[in-house]
């Protein structure tokens, strides 16, 4: 055929009235309803997770692309049909008169409705799905497994994970939005490190979202405690501890300013550089009181020149920094079911026994319920009382021991006192110095965070001292830190 026999080429409009553009064309209306839909909820409510990004920008758009890819493909047919033929193809022509094109247009027309409105319905409930803690924590079964456990065992357990790690705002949303869409990435490639790095380096101050519920100007004084200890001999012994901690408070409208929260953000600013990734090891602390006099604390042999971008202002999360997730120690774990009446300290060595099992090596829940009860049985053959004691290890082990992401205790050092980890030791080891040699206060000056009530086992408990006592080690005299002998297998 000749061009100037050629019949012309249909019109753009022309080409796309066809079957598989016009279904594009309503999947693609579909995909920028839902996409609006969930911006303007999103925006209308008080927080957000990061997951309802994935659903925003990676969902929907996916729908739009693979709308307008029908659309695209619909046209290349139509043309490539064209090309193939000496006439002028006809067009879509609708004729309300004939049966046959009512019922396509009616079928057409419900078909789409009922796509929006499913579209509509799905993505406002989507979006509350994903604000659920259940998405956040099962949705990634195996990766985030560790979190969403020992977040149901925790103080937070009826706080959203949401609330602590997005809270409110257009920005946080936004950086929200890029983090949640790489995780998905690391998810589906298995890009992800076993166990989770902590701390979360992009995590929100908690003065945007502790303080949201947690009053920082409330004067707290002292607040009573009783710890109870298991020794790790045959008669499993007891050794409690009762103290005041000195909490105290930070704002002088609302009691004195001193003790433990001293180191609140009202008034002053104290500010740190650690030199590891965990924040284990702070060589250089810097206080600016309400007057603006300021003051450097190096560590002895510290004289590195300090980058201002790895200064961290200090905040809540510094001490409380696991306040969801906290992974009890074999060691306390035990104590506490020892407490409760949970394991019987009757039986003998079973403190010892017991914090063996659980801190053998195991590959996976399996090979580690099977371990422990191997174990236990073979220290005490005939003993009855045994299988209620596997049965609670065993339980111990499932709240704090997640193998498949090699996260434990060992993993994530907890920064409130000074027992299993260096806590409250990272500064007040009495080896930081200011300029003039003034020394912040000193590790072994116990009473300067706590008065210790009565300690010990028995009568000794009853001989409460007002003014306090001075500290005994049930083990005899220690001239050590804690964390020197202590790593919560002990």
């Amino acid at each position: 055929m000749s061009p100037e026999t050629r019949p012309p080429s249909p019109a753009p409009s022309a080409l796309i009235r066809n079957w598989f553009s016009l279904v594009g064309l309503v999947i693609i209306t579909g995909s920028v309803f839902s996409f609006i839909l969930l911006f303007v909820l999103d925006a209308m409510f008080s927080a957000s997770n990061p997951y309802l990004g994935l659903l925003t920008y990676v969902v929907a758009p996916g729908f739009f692309f693979f709308g307008a890819a029908l659309v695209i493909g619909g046209v290349w047919l139509r043309r490539r049909k064209y090309s193939k033929s000496a006439a002028i193809l006809p067009n879509i022509q609708i004729d309300l008169s004939r049966p046959r094109d009512r019922h396509l247009l009616g079928w057409f027309l419900f078909g789409s409705v009922v796509f929006l409105l499913l579209s509509a319905m799905g993505s406002y409930q989507t979006y509350h799905y994903t604000e659920s803690v259940q998405f956040c924590g099962q949705a990634c079964h195996t990766v985030m497994k560790p979190e969403l456990v020992t977040y149901q065992h925790g103080p937070h357990a009826r706080v959203a994970c949401t609330e602590c790690h997005i809270g409110k705002g257009a920005t946080w949303f936004v950086r929200s939005k890029i983090s949640g869409t790489y995780q998905l990435y690391a998810v589906a490639f298995d890009k992800y490190p076993r166990p989770v790095p902590t701390p979360i380096k992009n995590l929100r101050p908690a003065q945007e979202t502790c303080e949201q519920c947690h009053w920082p100007s409330k004067f707290v004084g002292n607040m009573e405690r009783t710890y109870n200890y298991y020794l790790s001999d045959e008669s499993n012994s007891t050794w409690s501890i009762s103290l005041l901690l000195k909490v105290g408070g930070g704002d002088p409208t609302h009691g004195p300013v001193g003790g433990i929260h001293w180191h609140m953000n009202i008034g002053r600013k104290v500010e740190y550089f650690a030199s590891d990734e965990s924040r284990q090891k702070i060589p250089w602390i810097r206080t600016t009181d309400k007057s603006g006099v300021v003051t450097e604390y190096r560590a002895k042999g510290f004289t590195n020149a300090i980058d201002p971008a790895a200064i961290r202002r200090m905040d809540c999360i510094d001490c409380h920094n696991r306040p969801a997730h906290k992974y009890q120690t074999p060691d306390d774990a035990v104590a506490l079911a020892f407490s409760l009446n949970h394991l019987d300290p009757t039986i003998p060595w079973l403190k010892t026994n017991a914090v063996y099992a659980l801190t053998r090596k195991y590959t996976n829940d399996t090979d580690a319920m099977q371990g422990i009860a191997t174990l236990l049985a073979s220290r005490y053959p005939g003993e009855p009382r045994i299988t209620a004691a596997i049965d609670t290890v065993q339980q111990i082990y499932r709240d704090n021991f997640f193998p498949e992401m090699k996260a434990s205790w060992r993993n994530y050092p907890e920064n409130i006192g000074h027992k299993n980890w260096p806590g409250c030791f990272r500064c007040h080891d009495g080896n930081h110095f200011a300029a003039d040699g003034k020394s912040m206060i000193k590790s072994d000056d116990c009473n300067a965070c706590h008065t210790i009530l009565s300690q010990g086992t028995g009568a000794d408990l009853v001989k409460m001292t007002p003014a306090g006592q001075e500290f005994k080690h049930p083990g005899g005299d220690s001239d050590h830190d804690c964390t020197e002998c202590h790593s919560g297998d002990l």
